[in-house]
């Protein structure tokens, strides 16, 4: 859980190709991260995943493999090319080993990584993929550390350190007009590692002065890989519904007012600065929808694209009624068929759940002949809900199931349907709470560790319950049990789940006989 979660780093994103953005994007941040470690060019890669995690039984049908290979390549979680990094990591001769092993790990989306530069340097890292694309490095070369790509990383270590070292480091920044945000310490029997965070890039002339001036060991500066940047005494303005709808009264501001002013406040940047990029998030979902409808990526082994087939039913009269469902049925199902064919999606709050939100407002905003602001207002207030469930839970479907992923993403997209509609702030929250309530205790359960069955017709349910939560709270619905408590005991139901049904491919669909089957071919598939 983090106190100051940004609505861009944790919530709506990352822009990333599919299908999970706990196993796909994550690790691709993971191998990011840990690619700029290195003082030459990487020789060797060993990759270790708990025997007992998700990794163990996903890496391979969720891409995780693929994910960290392209982010030792370098490539951002968007890139299409993480498609291939396994072939493009053999052409470069770089080899790599993937291990399942037993080892102490403290969450189920652990990774350690044994990195061999060409003068066979050794750097042991381990990683943790803690939900919707955000990651953490905890332990470098045997120093606990904690990097979680918000920060410009200065990364010092001393076999003989003197406190006259670290003097000299904070002179030579000052002199240069840097402020450190935050200075950590870290111990061990062999030496002192110094993490300097600091909120803009240090020029390699001011690292090579103190690299010149203070006996070093090792010096490299790591750069943020998130959207927004922290920074000290970081704040956000609100971190619960009451004080939104206190915001609110006072300023006389609507939900989409009262996200923008939070993630502006967080991340210290400006309402254009904002909207831009929630410009380009609502392109990539629109392009999404498209090549699920109308692309021939190549799904990967249990489904076929078939969202095309709800929409020629349609078109042909041979569907129920039910208004713009329909729609949002097909739009949700192209957002994840593109994901499971490595397609580049925006994660909402999560790859696994990426469908819902743009499935339902997209679909929402053609049918009422709203425009693209709107919908981009409507996305806001959609970040601004799953923001509060970012910062007292979690979105990761290992530690909570599949509450977290589509219960999350139905609960925001509620309350973005809600905006646009024209209904109230607290219609919103009340449309957001209901739905949450509706999918308390859902498992996670994929079948061969694909994020295909049951996470496609999941999110088909998760998004028919936003609009039908919606509607209710338009009509005066009340929620009962508040929004905030609701997020609560959807963290404390996630704790309880055993760990076979938290994305394990243990229990539920995925050890029926028929998962059981799809599991064993896996292996005869080649991705």
């Amino acid at each position: 859980m983090n106190k100051f979660v940004s609505i861009f780093n944790d919530v709506i994103g990352p822009v990333m190709t599919g299908p999970s953005s706990s196993h796909t994007a994550g690790p691709t941040r993971i191998g990011k991260l840990s690619k700029q470690f290195l003082v030459n060019d990487l020789s060797k890669a060993d990759i270790y995943f708990e025997t007992k995690g998700s990794f163990a039984m996903t890496y391979k049908g969720q891409r995780s493999d693929k994910g960290l290979v392209g982010g030792l390549l370098g490539w951002e979680p968007e890139d299409a090319r993480i498609i291939n990094s396994l072939n493009e990591a053999k052409k470069r001769r770089i080899k790599i080993s993937f291990n399942i092993t037993n080892f102490d790990a403290l969450h189920p989306n652990t990774v350690k990584l044994v990195l061999t530069d060409i003068n066979n340097n050794k750097f042991y890292i381990t990683g943790v993929s803690t939900g919707g694309g955000m990651v953490e490095l905890i332990e470098f070369n045997g120093y606990n550390i904690s990097i979680c790509g918000d920060f410009y990383e200065l990364i010092l270590i001393f076999n003989s350190y003197k406190e006259d070292y670290y003097k000299t480091i904070l002179k030579i920044l000052k002199e240069n007009y840097i402020e450190p945000e935050y200075v950590n310490t870290f111990e061990n029997p062999q030496g002192i590692l110094i993490n300097i965070k600091l909120s803009k890039e240090l020029s390699k002339e001011i690292l090579d002065k103190i690299k010149k001036i203070t006996p070093l060991d090792y010096a490299k500066l790591i750069s943020p890989i998130l959207p927004i940047l922290s920074r000290k005494n970081c704040s956000v303005p609100f971190n619960n519904t009451k004080e939104i709808l206190k915001y609110a009264k006072k300023e006389n501001k609507d939900l989409f007012e009262a996200a923008v002013f939070y993630e502006c406040t967080r991340g210290n940047i400006t309402k254009e600065e904002a909207i831009y990029k929630m410009t380009y998030i609502l392109k990539i979902m629109k392009e999404s929808i498209k090549k699920g409808l109308y692309g021939n990526a190549k799904m990967p082994y249990i489904l076929q694209h078939q969202a095309h087939l709800v929409k020629k039913a349609e078109a042909e009269g041979r569907l129920i009624n039910i208004g713009v469902l329909n729609k949002i049925i097909y739009y949700s199902m192209s957002c994840m068929e593109t994901s499971s064919s490595m397609g580049v999606i925006t994660a909402a709050p999560t790859a696994g759940s990426c469908g819902i939100i743009p499935g339902t407002l997209i679909s929402i905003c053609e049918e009422i002949d709203l425009d693209d602001e709107s919908c981009i207002k409507a996305l806001f207030c959609s970040g601004l809900i799953g923001a509060l469930i970012a910062s007292h839970a979690t979105f990761a479907a290992e530690t909570c199931g599949c509450q977290a992923e589509c219960g999350s993403a139905s609960c925001m997209a509620a309350a973005g349907i809600v905006y646009l509609a024209g209904g109230t702030i607290q219609q919103s929250i009340t449309a957001a709470s209901i739905a949450l309530q509706n999918v308390l205790g859902l498992v996670c359960d994929p079948v061969a560790g694909l994020a295909e069955i049951p996470c496609m017709t999941r999110n088909i349910m998760a998004a028919s319950n936003a609009v039908s939560c919606a509607n209710m709270a338009l009509a005066g619905v009340k929620e009962v049990i508040p929004l905030d408590e609701v997020i609560n005991s959807m963290y404390s139901v996630g704790k309880m789940l055993p760990r076979e049904l938290r994305c394990t491919c243990l229990g539920g669909l995925a050890n029926t006989k028929t998962g059981q089957n799809f599991s064993k071919n896996l292996q005869q598939i080649k991705y």
